[in-house]
């Protein structure tokens, strides 16, 4: 049922959203280096379409554009710079054009992006999906986390923001956090910027990088399991996934101590003391959140200590993330909507009534939860090697000698039918250069990859092993001959 209000049409809830989307008309795209962090977007909203750097289906998927021809451009460092390469192609610029018979070329979203990107979209007529680049980056300051935590009530571990001059000054600053330390500094992804202080010889070792910063988060060591859970800040409320178990530093899938390497999310994952808590925590951060001005769609990295059962904010993430594939494919989002559509649903210029607090309600319910695994599977030696083959993208099926076969080809998980099936989508192809940190692909499969103790099952192991298996390589010696690399792609 819809109303009227002020001469538009007020949507009443789930079925009108959905019923809008699937009649909708504005083009909107995902500019991204891949199309990882929305797979399915494009099943739930009319003319969603995804311009990608990286062609991770072959030409295969029915509704994502890459540029066939590479122009001239400077070394990419991020994946701005790679948004940022892509609205500037003439391709991608007509392939825009094409798309629309309105004078606005349509709304657009990014993992990533910058004022360069405001002003290139601006240029061509795309309304970006998301508050300013400004925002986004003073909120993805770790250091700033922190005090908007402080101000929501959210609980963090004992920390203390400062600058660090060199040890001696950074043993009396921190005097009461104990000789065991985690410092982080402002801006970093997967693990490459927080550093394990217990020594002097441990500080020495990141010292450069610690020093130059104005200021740095320096928090008490915990005995500590990493969780993640995502979030929509909307105009009647913050939605509130369930919290997911964090994969962190498993040294088959990435070179970094503290790196994100994937997701589970499964019912019983936590108790429901910590899943209640989690969930209040981020009502009240993304309550914080929309007074400082943002909306849409965020992600909370919660801590949780292994000898006090107290759970605390580690980080916050204003975007779209690495396990947004995961949120948006579970049960209790395909009964209702994926969270990137009540995001997408606060750009669209429409009014709408919605009761969060229900879906909150129904969210928080166990039997609403299925078992999903997803593992970022990352290139973790200290080398440079030039891909010959590489797995197509599709699902790939085990057999019980533990080697795998391509079975089929599909766009995201759902066609993954048991625990001896798994999707895989290739990041690094043919003819693409490894590098330590470098995205192999992202695996996801139904049910579990850790222990109860948190290690990998053998299942989780004997699946990164063949993956690995069908890539083949050769080692460069002479690094002069090879661009320069962009880090993380996933996030």
């Amino acid at each position: 049922m819809t109303t009227k209000s002020n001469n538009s049409t007020t949507l009443q809830g789930i079925p009108d959203i959905r019923r809008f989307f699937y009649k909708n008309e504005v083009p909107i795209y995902f500019i991204s280096a891949t199309n990882f962090n929305l797979l399915g977007a494009d099943e739930w909203i009319k003319g969603f379409k995804f311009i990608s750097y990286i062609e991770c289906f072959d030409g295969q998927h029915p509704n994502v554009f890459s540029p066939s021809e590479e122009i001239p451009h400077d070394e990419f460092e991020s994946i701005e710079d790679i948004n940022n390469y892509l609205l500037n192609h003439p391709e991608v610029q007509d392939y825009l054009k094409v798309k629309t018979k309105r004078n606005s070329a349509g709304k657009a979203l990014f993992l990533m992006f910058d004022q360069e990107t405001e002003k290139l979209a601006k240029k061509l007529g795309l309304e970006i999906m998301f508050p300013t680049a400004e925002m986004r980056n003073f909120l993805d300051n770790k250091v700033n986390t922190n005090r908007i935590a402080e101000k929501a009530g959210v609980a963090c571990v004992p920390y203390v923001l400062s600058e660090v001059k060199d040890y001696k000054h950074l043993q009396s600053i921190s005097k009461k956090l104990g000789k065991d330390l985690v410092i982080q500094t402002p801006f970093g992804d997967s693990g490459h910027t927080t550093f394990f202080i217990s020594s002097e010889n441990d500080f020495k070792k990141h010292e450069d990088e610690i020093i130059k910063e104005k200021e740095v988060k320096i928090m008490k060591r915990i005995n500590c399991r990493g969780s993640a859970i995502e979030a929509c800040v909307t105009r009647h409320g913050t939605i509130v996934a369930p919290l997911m178990t964090e994969l962190v530093g498993f040294k088959e899938l990435t070179p970094y101590k503290g790196g994100w390497c994937g997701n589970e999310i499964y019912p019983d994952a936590f108790t429901p003391e910590l899943r209640k808590k989690a969930r209040k925590y981020t009502q009240m951060f993304g309550d914080q959140l929309r007074k400082e001005g943002y909306k849409g769609y965020f992600e909370l990295d919660f801590l949780i200590d292994q000898d006090n059962g107290e759970i605390y904010l580690g980080e916050l993430n204003p975007r779209i993330t690495g396990a947004s594939s995961i949120t948006n494919h579970a049960v209790f989002a395909l009964a209702d909507a994926p969270l990137f559509v009540f995001h997408i649903l606060e750009y669209m210029n429409q009014e709408y009534e919605l009761d969060v607090n229900k879906i909150n309600d129904r969210w928080a319910k166990q039997e609403n939860i299925d078992e999903w695994s997803q593992i970022i599977i990352k290139h973790t030696k200290d080398t440079i090697e030039f891909i010959d083959e590489a797995p197509q993208s599709g699902i790939w099926k085990m057999f019980d000698n533990g080697h795998i076969k391509f079975d089929r080809m599909d766009t995201h998980r759902r066609a993954v039918e048991s625990e001896k099936e798994a999707f895989f989508l290739r990041i690094s192809g043919q003819g693409d250069y490894l590098y330590e940190g470098a995205d192999l692909g992202i695996l996801v499969a139904r049910g579990r990859m850790m222990t109860n103790d948190f290690k990998l099952t053998k299942r989780a192991k004997e699946w990164i092993k063949a993956i690995r298996s069908k890539y083949s390589s050769q080692l460069i010696e002479d690094h002069d001959e090879v661009p320069a690399l962009a880090g993380s792609l996933t996030k």
